[in-house]
């Protein structure tokens, strides 16, 4: 495949602190490729960087062979931005924003028109579209977001959590737009919390922590890279009581995750475990509720290079 985006040795810093530590990687043309990490990974910075809203302090970041610096109005005009906070003017209607922003990119007359309303009839807009934004719905809203976002039809389309706060049937709708866009021609970077999304829409992973890249690959290799592990899920009433550090000094775990009343514990396959992480729970009067073992997930591999939930 052709890379669209080469980045090589990024280095950023804010006030002495660095948030990104010589990452390197490729965006391939016509892949999804999602982006994850906890909050504080550097996934909003490295986004930013890559709109060019943000410079950086060393590397390099080339699209198609040249700097993005070097023609930053050219690769603008090939970009289309969804950010995460709704970029929308509320009293104009949907089709006037849509118009507003393709004419940004130099979009007039009937070419203005008509990928406008294409953009709209490919959100499921078409039938709203003289209404004001302001009436429109959270899920109505996102979908509009992302009208104005291709209505130019860009090369590279960045999303930065572009589901969130919205229904189910808005996010699934969505999706589905996003795999149709690829269908089409388009690479996709996207960045989430959900990793449903990432199980669903992805051709291609990067996984950050602190600034850095810690792995990359499709989502069936990555599930490959921990086939010896196996993780539990056990639920107890009374959450409050318990510590991650209470598992670690048991043989095998690798990492631990509390999500509500459920525990995830992750341990390497082989090492009979259950009875000691049950013993803990005991000992601190811990009420189960229910055990399950599951294999590798995405959400198995993220805990396992992280020691973190991807919400945390």
């Amino acid at each position: 495949m052709t890379n669209l985006i080469n980045v090589q040795n990024l280095e950023k810093s804010y006030k002495n602190k660095k948030v990104i530590h010589d990452l390197s990687f490729q965006v391939e043309k016509g892949e999804i490729l999602c982006f994850l990490g906890p909050n504080g990974a550097g996934k909003s910075t490295t986004i930013n960087i890559l709109t060019g809203a943000l410079g950086f302090d060393s590397g390099k970041v080339d699209y198609c062979g040249q700097s993005i610096h070097k023609n930053l109005g050219g690769f603008k005009r090939k970009l289309g931005v969804v950010p995460q906070d709704l970029a929308l003017y509320e009293d104009l209607s949907g089709k006037q924003n849509v118009e507003f922003f393709a004419s940004l990119y130099g979009l007039k007359g009937d070419k203005l028109r008509r990928q406008s309303h294409e953009a709209l009839a490919f959100t499921g807009l078409l039938e709203k579209s003289e209404d004001k934004v302001d009436t429109y719905s959270g899920g109505m809203k996102r979908r509009l977001n992302i009208a104005c976002a291709i209505a130019h039809q860009p090369d590279l389309l960045i999303m930065d959590e572009p589901t969130v706060g919205i229904d189910p049937q808005s996010r699934n709708h969505i999706l589905g737009s996003i795999k149709k866009l690829r269908d089409r021609g388009m690479t996709i970077l996207y960045t989430t919390h959900y990793m449903e999304e990432v199980e669903e829409i992805s051709t291609r992973i990067i996984i950050m922590d602190k600034g850095e890249l810690i792995a990359s690959g499709t989502k069936e290799s990555l599930k490959e890279s921990i086939e010896n592990e196996k993780q539990y899920w056990i639920e107890i009433e009374n959450p409050e009581r318990i510590s991650a550090d209470l598992f670690y000094q048991i043989e095998g775990v690798k990492a631990v995750a509390i999500k509500g009343k459920k525990i995830g514990v992750t341990s390497v396959k082989g090492i009979e475990n259950l009875d000691r992480i049950i013993n803990v729970l005991i000992k601190i009067a811990a009420k189960i509720k229910g055990i399950s073992c599951e294999s590798a997930s995405l959400e198995t591999v993220f805990l396992d290079l992280t020691g973190k939930s991807l919400r945390d």
